[in-house]
């Protein structure tokens, strides 16, 4: 077996039968999925039950103890040479085993990721969403890209490793957000090497509304002052832009009361992200929204970010994270 495809699930069963459907229809068919249920209320028993005959799949369920662990758990009873992780939100194309094995092919890799896409079919509101977390005006430099201000470390929503490096590193650590980009420096800091697949895509939906999508934001912002402790040295200073981005927000709303004029930077932004969302979502409605999903992502991630530096860096404080009770609500 060349691939184990795993899926970690929370309470989203109408997903993961989606997902599987695109695996099903894959053109690359020597792999493998295992789907762990991650304590749900709400199983995919059914959903799993229903693909069994035409795909190679796997159901277990365990307590609920996070996404990392849960894709730790699934690894161990993989059998592929390879793991693809795969978060229960994305749809796959009907050639993306096929790009993912053309590429190791081509040229040998430890680890690697692909890129994220909208899916035509997609709300107005998943689309605005996408565009601000892989636009190159909002973070998208920052997660890594065609046009990537870091080097590119794969993200669990479309990752791939080596089973025998996985298993070398210990897998994910216990992290709730930020686990996979803790993995990606581990595989660095071991020497290994990770590559972009261009071609490897997924349709993703993230977050459905700005409320849910400031809770994931936030929690990337506290992540990366957590990670900056558990990787010395790891904090570059592109990491720092949504913090300065909201410090100036704060700083031209106070200078406003003085004098108007200095709201023009924050209008100037928001056209610039409206023209450029439309232009590439053909949609005006999409670019309206996607003013309010940069802001959104920008100032949630740069407020978490602070908030973390504050009580990790300055007040010595241990690792935490928002809206634990509350997070998928």
């Amino acid at each position: 077996m060349k691939y184990s495809v795993v899926i970690p699930v929370f309470n989203r069963p109408d997903e993961v039968s989606e997902l599987l459907s695109s695996l099903c229809s894959q053109r690359f068919k020597e792999f493998e999925v295992l789907v762990v249920e991650d304590g749900s209320t709400r199983t995919c028993c059914q959903e799993v039950a229903a693909q069994g005959r035409a795909l190679n799949v796997r159901y277990f369920m365990k307590p609920n103890t996070g996404p990392g662990l849960t894709r730790n758990y699934g690894a161990e009873r993989a059998e592929g040479e390879y793991l693809i992780f795969l978060d229960s939100d994305c749809v796959l194309s009907e050639g993306y085993l096929e790009a993912v094995d053309a590429e190791l092919n081509k040229e040998p890799a430890d680890a690697f990721g692909g890129p994220d896409r909208a899916h035509v079919d997609f709300s107005s509101m998943q689309k605005a969403i996408n565009y601000a977390m892989t636009s190159f005006f909002t973070t998208g430099g920052i997660r890594g890209g065609k046009k990537k201000l870091d080097k590119f470390y794969p993200r669990s929503f479309n990752m791939g490793v080596k089973r025998t490096v996985f298993t070398a590193l210990g897998g994910f650590s216990e992290m709730r957000f930020g686990e996979d980009i803790d993995l990606s420096i581990r595989l660095f800091e071991a020497g290994y090497r990770c590559r972009l697949f261009p071609e490897a895509w997924v349709w993703h939906k993230r977050r459905t509304d700005l409320k849910k999508f400031f809770k994931q934001v936030h929690n990337s912002g506290i992540a990366r002052i957590n990670l900056s402790k558990r990787h010395p040295g790891s904090l570059k200073i592109v990491h720092l832009l949504p913090a300065a981005f909201t410090l100036g927000v704060l700083f031209l709303l106070l200078g406003s009361v003085v004098c108007l004029w200095s709201l023009l930077p924050l209008l100037l932004f928001a056209v610039l992200i409206f023209v450029d969302a439309s232009a590439k979502e053909k949609s005006m409605e999409v670019g309206l929204k996607a003013v309010c999903a940069a802001y959104v992502q920008l100032l949630g991630y740069g407020s978490g970010f602070l908030c973390a530096w504050w009580r990790r860096v300055v007040c010595g404080q241990g690792e935490f994270e928002a809206f634990k009770k509350n997070f998928y609500k």
